[in-house]
């Protein structure tokens, strides 16, 4: 089990659940862009968000930024010490840094005395295109061994300076190496682990191997934050994690949609409607699992897991409840009469 670590009014590690991390993707010296996207994503379901802090303006604007939002404020530093520095004067609930671009060992000891000051945990942050020469020399290319050294050297450094307020992350974009980094590096430290495939890419291939290696990972116990690292809009990153750790029963609350991938029966635009469907089930607290299914054939018999669904036919569907037909509807209709369903759970007498 790992320590616990409290960042602003969060808790990970020990027996906590599982949060959400993604990174926000404007200027962070544009406050109001920066905070509308933070309510956006805490909206969607993220817990701890991230912000680049490239300059000591984008460092300065996190006060007011702090000001507007409720979940905790991640400053993201790279090379400069000193704006790590400024982004804990300025309200920063945690800071990620690399050490190893941070500079001499001065200057990360500058950064450890005011986070020890301050109170703010570090995140140790090692990529696996940032791995040092004489590892990747060592291991004869980079490796999973030798990102878990580099990462572990760290650590040690820091902790040698009198601070163990740590987070640990090593990400590598090869998914095989990255599961095989986080098994090994789970039984050398106890501090807390942030997950993520780094530079995983697009929407599609982003989340096969976001789901691919944080499935690995997560299945054995391993990592306390996640991260799912797409190149598109960072709510996708929300809506993945939260389907990824509702997958494995790691979080519970939502609801699921489930849908069939269409044959030669289907009598309805099946990809149109389960797309509105599950936008639609977006803003409704309910822990339940809604089936679209695109033929009255199979439907009702492949809705009757789910506690609520919907099957199309020619210019009408089906609502189908606790797996059995519950009343017919227009074509036209059908979407609001799940919603209404919905809205109106638990009302049935």
């Amino acid at each position: 089990m790992t320590n616990v670590v409290q960042i602003g009014n969060k808790v990970i590690g020990g027996k906590n659940p599982i949060l959400i991390q993604s990174m926000t993707n404007t200027k962070t010296e544009d406050v109001a862009a920066t905070v509308a996207q933070i309510r956006a994503l805490a909206a969607a379901g993220c817990d701890i968000i991230r912000c680049a802090v490239p300059t000591m303006e984008a460092a300065a604007a996190l006060e007011e930024i702090k000001k507007q939002i409720d979940i905790p404020l991640v400053a993201d530093i790279h090379f400069d010490y000193r704006l790590a520095i400024a982004a804990m004067e300025h309200g920063a609930d945690k800071i990620r840094i690399n050490p190893g671009n941070i500079g001499s060992a001065e200057r990360v000891r500058a950064v450890v005395d005011v986070a020890k000051e301050r109170g703010i945990p570090i995140r140790v942050g090692v990529n696996s295109g940032s791995l040092e020469k004489e590892l990747v020399e060592k291991y004869h290319g980079v490796t999973a061994k030798g990102i878990v050294e580099s990462a572990l050297d760290k650590v040690k450094m820091i902790e040698n300076m009198g601070y163990d307020n740590l987070v640990i992350s090593i990400k590598s974009s090869d998914v095989l190496m990255c599961v095989k980094a986080h098994e090994l590096i789970a039984k050398q430290t106890d501090h807390p682990l942030h997950v993520g495939i780094t530079e995983a890419g697009t929407l599609i291939s982003g989340n096969i191997k976001s789901s691919i290696g944080l499935g690995l990972i997560l299945h054995q116990g391993i990592g306390d934050t996640i991260r799912v690292s797409l190149t598109g809009d960072p709510l996708e990153e929300v809506k993945s994690a939260k389907l990824i750790l509702k997958t494995l029963g790691l979080r519970t609350g939502g609801i699921e949609v489930v849908s069939c991938p269409t044959c030669g029966r289907t009598k309805i635009d099946l990809i149109a409607l389960a797309n509105q469907v599950e936008n639609m089930v977006a803003d409704i607290p309910l822990d339940l699992k809604v089936a679209v299914m695109g033929c009255v054939v199979n439907g009702p018999g492949e809705a009757k897991e789910a506690d609520i669904g919907i099957a199309g036919g020619i210019g009408e569907g089906l609502i189908i409840k606790h797996g059995e037909v519950y009343k017919k509807v227009p074509e036209g209709e059908l979407l609001a009469a799940l919603r209404y369903e919905l809205l109106h759970w638990g009302e049935e007498v």
